[in-house]
C-alpha cells in the first residue's frame, strides 16, 4: 500500500480520479486522506451556523466523494476548486435542513461593519464594535445586550429576503462573495448586491 501511495502522490487529482474511474479503488482512500483537513476546515467554518462538528465531517466526505463523481477536467479549472466548491454546498444544504428557527448570534461572530480588509476587498472585524463590550457589563446592562441580540435575530427574520439571509448565513462563516455566489449557484454581481442590501438594513436596524 505505501508503494501504491507513492505512485499515487506522482499524480495530478484529474489521473488519480481518471484511474479510480478505471477500477482502482484504492485511490478514493488516497483522495479523502488527501483532502480531509480541507473537509474539516470547512466544517470549523460552518460549525458557528448551528450544525454539529461530526455531523459536518460527514456531509463534507458526502461533498467530496460527489466531487470526485462530477469532476470533469474538461469543464472545471481544478479538481480543489470544484471539491472546494461540492464540500462547501453540501454542508450548507445540511445545515439549511437541519435548523430550527433560531439564528445566529451576531454579536459573537464576523462584522458588517469591520475595519480589516481580506484578500477580496471586503471587511472583516467584530459586530461587537457595534454593539456593546459585553465583558465590563452589569447583570442588567447584559439582560439588555441578550434582548438586543435577540431583537436582531427577529428582525433579520422579518426583514432579510431568504437569498440575503443565504448570503448572510455564508458571510459570516468567513466566505467572500465570490465564494458565496459559487456555493449558492449565483452570479458575483447578485451575490455582492445582496450583502450590500441586508447590511443596509442591519445598520438601519441598529
Amino acid at each position: 500500500m505505501a508503494g501504491a501511495n507513492s505512485d499515487y502522490d506522482q499524480c495530478t487529482d484529474g489521473e488519480l480520479i481518471d484511474r479510480l474511474r478505471r477500477g482502482e479503488e484504492s485511490i478514493m482512500d488516497f483522495i479523502c486522506d488527501k483532502y480531509k483537513n480541507l473537509v474539516r476546515s470547512k466544517a470549523k467554518s460552518m460549525f458557528i451556523l448551528g450544525a454539529d462538528n461530526e455531523d459536518l465531517i460527514q456531509e463534507g466526505m458526502i461533498g467530496l466523494f460527489k466531487a470526485v463523481r462530477d469532476f470533469d477536467a474538461g469543464r472545471d479549472a481544478s479538481f480543489l476548486t470544484f471539491a472546494d466548491l461540492c464540500i462547501s454546498r453540501q454542508m450548507y444544504t445540511a445545515v439549511q435542513a437541519s435548523r430550527r428557527r433560531k439564528h445566529i448570534p451576531l454579536n459573537t461572530y464576523i462584522s458588517l461593519d469591520g475595519s480589516d480588509v481580506v484578500s477580496d476587498g471586503q471587511e472583516r472585524g467584530s459586530l461587537a464594535n457595534l454593539l456593546a463590550d459585553r465583558a465590563e457589563m452589569s447583570p442588567e446592562e447584559l439582560f439588555l445586550d441578550k434582548e438586543r441580540v435577540e431583537y436582531l435575530e427577529k428582525t433579520i427574520e422579518e426583514e432579510l429576503s431568504d437569498f440575503e439571509r443565504q448570503v448572510l448565513d455564508l458571510y459570516m462563516t468567513g466566505m467572500s462573495y465570490s465564494q458565496i455566489a459559487k456555493v449558492l449557484g449565483r452570479d458575483e454581481k447578485a451575490a455582492d448586491n445582496a450583502l450590500q442590501r441586508l447590511k443596509t438594513k442591519i445598520r438601519r436596524m441598529l
